[in-house]
């Protein structure tokens, strides 16, 4: 060893080039992995395979960056939607929280099929009259500040009640790996779902890293009023607009006024939104379904019709239509970031 070597081991400084040069070439092997939560497979393939082709200036498949736009459903997709939807929990919470003091709450039939826990029949037809019904007893007349902080207090202290866990720690671990991936590759990430816009656009850029102004939902008409202590707007339930089924094709075109090239959903609520994504798109699209296979680390639920995340139409019409098929127990090493 020549006598400069020498002095840097001496000196420590050796050994510490060593490291570096040994993190500079292990670097990279950990930027190839971009989702680490996904085992190996015909899904996780199918996922990396399109972002590679149209982020490739050199491929017949290339999509330039402002045309790059992917949508998502959120409940059953990003985050659990068993044993009910976290909005409809939250809304369940809203009317046990009044029920007591309200006698009139208490003598609704519809509040009382949602304090039975009759999910099916408060989601039953085109509208979910039962569910507009209760969103008219507990957010009508809210301003919109109002119903955020309401909002804000319950996404704080209420816990999942299989997980013992905040709602907003439930997001899936691969779809948040998935949603990075994208951005990453300069694309835009929507949440298009029957959930409330008002309601997910308190905490979805806090959870998925999605902005407000990026939540397409479903919605009701606001009424501006000026008041004493300022402008406001308040919640009506006028002008309903239930964003689920073949509602999502149609907001997609009237919020984003493109046709998105990826789409992300779990049932057959999905389903319209999965065809008009990837039926004759002029460019090239991935449709992807997550399916829940998992009764141990999750739930097993979506060939039963009394469920809100059914999925029978959409997941019989996959192989026809080229969608890839996701699988909680075969394709996830892991579905939450566990604490």
């Amino acid at each position: 060893m020549s006598a400069y070597p020498a002095r840097m081991h001496r000196n420590g400084a050796w050994p510490l080039l060593v490291l570096l040069a040994a993190l500079q070439f292990a670097a990279p092997a950990f930027a190839l992995d971009p989702l680490p939560s996904w085992k190996d497979g015909p899904a996780r393939q199918a996922i990396l395979s399109f972002v590679n082709t149209v982020t490739d200036p050199a491929a017949t498949g290339f999509v330039p960056e402002p045309d790059r736009i992917a949508v998502f459903d959120n409940d059953g997709t990003l985050w659990p939607e068993n044993p009910m939807p976290a909005q409809l929990a939250f809304v369940l919470d809203e009317i046990k929280r009044r029920a007591p003091a309200e006698s009139a709450l208490q003598a609704d039939p519809v509040v009382q099929a949602l304090l039975a826990g009759d999910t099916a029949k408060l989601l039953a037809g085109a509208r979910h009259d039962g569910l507009m019904h209760l969103l008219a007893l507990t957010h009508a007349g809210m301003t919109t500040d109002e119903f955020r902080a309401t909002v804000e207090r319950w996404i704080e202290s209420a816990r999942h009640p299989r997980f013992n866990r905040r709602y907003d720690e439930l997001a899936y671990q691969p779809m948040l790996e998935v949603l990075g991936l994208l951005r990453a590759n300069g694309f835009r990430t929507f949440i298009v779902s029957g959930g409330g816009a008002d309601f997910m656009r308190v905490w979805s850029e806090r959870v998925y890293g999605i902005p407000p102004d990026q939540v397409i939902g479903s919605t009701a008409q606001v009424r501006y009023d000026l008041r004493n202590s300022g402008p406001v707007l308040v919640k009506t339930l006028d002008q309903v607009f239930v964003d689920d089924k073949a509602g999502k094709p149609a907001a997609i075109h009237q919020f984003i006024g493109k046709r998105p090239i990826a789409v992300f959903g779990n049932s057959d609520g999905d389903k319209e939104m999965l065809e008009y994504i990837t039926i004759a798109n002029p460019r090239p699209s991935l449709g992807v379904i997550i399916r829940h296979t998992d009764a141990g680390r999750e739930y097993l639920y979506d060939a039963n019709p009394g469920s809100s995340g059914t999925l029978i139409e959409a997941l019989a019409d996959a192989p026809g239509r080229g969608w890839t098929v996701v699988s909680m127990k075969d394709d996830w090493i892991r579905i939450f970031n566990d604490p």
